[in-house]
């Protein structure tokens, strides 16, 4: 299994082997990591923002481990982006991440950084839904908002997440976003939907009785991840959510729903595994 989700906050000396013992508790292989952000999203406001520094620590922590992918955390507005993506490529980063706290996906700085990425054939990973940064920011990362990515050629994307508290708005932009690639496959983004949390519990059920009842081909574009934290990642909370998960994907699984599975453990194996290996996959 893989955490498809899991934060570097700081610039501290890489811990991959306390990480990797953990994981090796729960079942996981390994999963994403996330770059030390950039100056935009430090709530210190004086947090790491050299490039170079950001990029290299979190390929430290991935060295040698090929189930351990490292992403890399931009500011699409940075005025070196361009050169940021080029830089990140070059050092070997499998996939990036924004979040849109200071202006709309379809501000033409994201979508060209956006671009960018889909050109270099790495995926990229967006926050969506409320955003607790102490900002007025939320309104940045509606999912219908995304909508605007939808014209990229070879874009992968994912929104962080599931959108909550906006999960129906999030469904049914997927269900835009699979219409509009039938139509014209090479020529649109393509949407995945990550169930990290941000989903408290209390939504846990609906979210899923969602994700399997509604009809749309959801399973094979769905990511587990937790948010942990790669140096203090908490072995419990994992487990919790991978129980609860595995729980309600058998609760409320529909036979003949969703076409091409034939059991909650062939889906649960596509959420946990075999999706994010697609996602990350270069094209």
């Amino acid at each position: 299994m893989l955490d498809s989700h899991i934060h570097i906050m700081n610039m501290n000396p890489p811990q991959p082997d306390r990480l990797e013992h953990v994981f090796s508790q729960l079942g996981l292989t390994g999963g994403v990591l996330i770059s030390a952000p950039p100056a935009c999203f430090t709530r210190e406001k004086a947090g790491p923002s050299d490039v170079q520094d950001r990029v290299d620590l979190v390929l430290a922590w991935c060295n040698g481990r090929p189930d351990w992918f490292p992403f890399f955390w931009i500011d699409p507005l940075d005025a070196s982006a361009a050169d940021q993506v080029a830089v990140a490529v070059a050092a070997g980063i499998a996939g990036f991440k924004i979040i849109c706290n200071q202006a709309e996906p379809g501000h033409p700085a994201v979508l060209d950084t956006a671009r960018r990425i889909a050109a270099a054939g790495r995926p990229l990973l967006f926050h969506s839904g409320i955003l607790w940064d102490g900002q007025d920011s939320s309104r940045f990362n509606r999912p219908a908002g995304f909508e605007a990515l939808l014209h990229i050629p070879k874009l992968r994307f994912a929104l962080a997440h599931a959108s909550w508290p906006w999960i129906d708005e999030c469904l049914a932009v997927f269900g835009k976003f699979q219409q509009a690639r039938r139509q014209a496959p090479q020529a649109c983004a393509e949407m995945f939907i990550d169930l990290t949390p941000g989903t408290p519990r209390l939504y846990r059920d609906e979210l899923y009785r969602k994700l399997l009842g509604i009809g749309y081909p959801l399973l094979d574009h769905i990511l587990f991840g937790t948010d942990g934290l790669a140096d203090t990642y908490e072995p419990q909370w994992a487990a919790d959510w991978l129980a609860l998960d595995q729980k309600l994907l058998e609760q409320h699984w529909q036979n003949g729903v969703q076409p091409g599975y034939a059991s909650p453990a062939d889906a649960w194996l596509a959420l946990t595994e075999k999706n994010l290996r697609r996602f990350i996959a270069r094209s």
